[in-house]
């Protein structure tokens, strides 16, 4: 605590009393005093403003429901073993469960692990990330996702993303590419969407449906909205939890790992004659052709052997280079690649790993090999097209805007810090955006095949009449039945950004308003050796007021010095104190 001096000390005395002589005061000038106390509460302020401005604080992705495993009471780290080498076998959901919290625990720095729900028989769907910052949403990154296992008895897949989770952090300090890509990814692995299933498939069975089904008996990748036609099917728990995953983490790229052919399938699964389509091979396209076939074409022509376009067997089809439109194969209602396009604009395909849904377990390592670049170069495909912000004239974020490239009806949303993304092939574009209460923009820009385009969007306000502005891109493309949700990616602190906005403006003007009271303060104050902080202007001939006037004294005791907010609540404490100080 900072002791008050006496008043008396102005009446000019030049020696001490006993009483003086117990108490220390502080050696400084009144406006020095307050110019310090200002400054530290307005670089505290500034400093986080900066820090949610660039987006450093640490954002509970995925949502805190999902974040119970990280709780000790959850599962205790102390009693899990470093994680082995994994080998080449199948591993039930006990063993899967296991390895995945080894490796959790043993490159805490480089993955977390979560679950997203249950499925009907209560295993939880496990999610692992694996990124130089697991923990935190990094503004400007994007997120990638993998999905294996959505069919039970489709195994290959469930393997493959265990061996490239221990792939990635083993090798993120030795492999250049590896380590770029986590500093520049947020890879989210689900090894199983249908534990159920997985657990009453059999090994060696190449077809047929055993384990094919959730607990339930229902096809997951028949259970999402469609965009050609109302999907009646009863939501299932695991189709359900997918589906609030994807909504709160705004993913670029996807995958989603099956078994029973060899091929890269892209959208759309659907058609608007699904009567006909099942006759006849032709493809429903989608506006960003070009972007899928080439994703399709990136992890063909990277595996060891998809890119041939081999047929499973006599009479099975054929695939040029390895990829096929989902229509042109076979039609479905329901798919779960169609609704991560159309309902949050994330670049989805179906990968078909295997001619056997469930091979045996030796073959496993000849898998491996033949999808391991594959795997990791499809990944690297986010980082091509266009990115940015979409911001007002105050540099604030817009969230929600609408997003489409022009003749593409496609469109995606900005998140909560105004970031997007998109896909796309070198070439000439135009963007158009649309958000509430803002004038639309329109801009041109060019995409190159080295590195993805930085396009800022700045959009200005407006008044328009109700409805007067396009409803947005996803609007334009919209599903007859369950319109989309927006997407957003959530924030541990939704006000973060409030509270330090206005501390930050409010301190700027207490600045301002207390530069007339420094100033009046150097000039008049008394330079007596213990100077006293005054109530009011001194109308005397510059001598210090009458020890009757009001007294100003600082002090500043460290129970209450705690936050930005008593620094503002002292100042406007001392300014009401003080009578009205004349123009300088």
């Amino acid at each position: 605590m900072i002791p008050l001096c006496r008043s008396s000390d102005m009446e000019g005395s030049n020696e001490d009393t006993e009483e003086d002589k117990r108490v220390w005061c502080r050696r400084m000038k009144p406006a020095m005093w307050y110019l310090m106390m200002l400054i530290v509460g307005f670089f505290y302020v500034y400093l986080t403003a900066i820090q949610y401005i660039r987006g450093q604080q640490a954002l509970q992705d995925p949502p805190s429901t999902y974040l119970k495993q990280y709780d000790p009471q959850y599962f205790d780290e102390s009693l899990i073993s470093p994680a082995n080498a994994l080998t080449f076998e199948y591993h039930n959901y006990t063993t899967m469960t296991d390895f995945l919290r080894a490796m959790s625990a043993t490159y805490p720095n480089l993955t977390a692990l979560y679950s997203i729900g249950k499925s009907v028989q209560g295993r939880d769907l496990w999610v692992m990330v694996v990124s130089s910052s697991p923990y935190q949403h990094i503004i400007g990154q994007p997120n990638v996702k993998y999905v294996a296992n959505m069919h039970g008895n489709e195994a290959v897949g469930r393997e493959m993303l265990l061996h490239l989770i221990e792939y990635l952090a083993k090798n993120y300090q030795t492999d250049d590419y590896v380590h770029w890509l986590l500093d520049n990814t947020r890879i989210h692995i689900m090894p199983s969407m249908n534990p159920d299933g997985f657990e009453v498939a059999r090994e060696g069975t190449c077809q047929g449906g055993q384990g094919r089904y959730n607990a339930r008996g229902f096809d997951l990748n028949r259970n999402f909205p469609d965009y050609f036609k109302q999907n009646n099917k009863k939501s299932q728990p695991e189709a359900e939890a997918v589906k609030q995953w994807i909504s709160k983490i705004q993913f670029v790229l996807s995958a989603n790992l099956h078994g029973g052919a060899l091929v890269a399938s892209y959208p759309f699964d659907n058609s608007p004659n699904t009567i006909f389509q099942q006759f006849t091979s032709t493809p429903s396209l989608t506006p960003d052709e070009d972007a899928f076939k080439h994703l399709a074409s990136i992890y063909s022509f990277n595996h060891g052997t998809m890119h041939l376009g081999l047929p499973c067997k006599p009479g099975a089809p054929a695939f040029t280079n390895g990829t096929t439109n989902g229509a042109a194969w076979y039609p479905l209602t329901g798919g779960m690649q169609d609704y991560n396009y159309v309902w949050h604009g994330c670049m989805d395909t179906t990968i078909e790993m295997s001619c056997c849904k469930y091979p045996m377990a030796k073959q496993l390592p000849k898998f491996w090999q033949d999808n391991q670049e594959a795997l990791v170069r499809y990944m690297g495909e986010v980082h091509r097209g266009v990115r940015g912000f979409v911001v007002d004239t105050e540099m604030r974020p817009v969230e929600g805007a609408s997003i489409k490239v022009k003749s593409r009806d496609v469109g995606f949303q900005t998140t909560k810090y105004g970031e997007y993304w998109r896909i796309l092939l070198p070439g000439h574009y135009s963007l158009e955006v649309y958000a509430n209460g803002y004038d639309p923009a329109v801009e041109d820009f060019l995409v190159v095949d080295t590195n993805p385009t930085l396009l800022n969007i700045t959009l200005y306000r407006a008044s328009p009449e109700p409805d007067a502005l396009p409803s947005g891109p996803n609007n334009h493309h919209t599903p007859p039945h369950s319109p989309p949700p927006s997407a957003a990616v959530p924030t541990s602190n939704p006000n973060a950004s409030a509270i330090a906005i206005t501390l930050f403006f409010t301190l700027t003007v207490h600045l301002v308003k207390f530069y007339r009271l420094f100033k009046y303060f150097s000039d008049r104050v008394s330079h007596h050796r213990r100077p006293v902080f005054i109530g009011g202007p001194a109308q005397s001939q510059g001598r210090p007021v009458p020890v009757h006037r009001p007294e100003f004294r600082a002090f500043s005791p460290p129970s209450r010095t705690k936050s930005p907010a008593f620094l503002i609540f002292s100042a406007e404490f001392s300014i009401a104190s003080c009578p009205s100080i004349p123009e300088p």
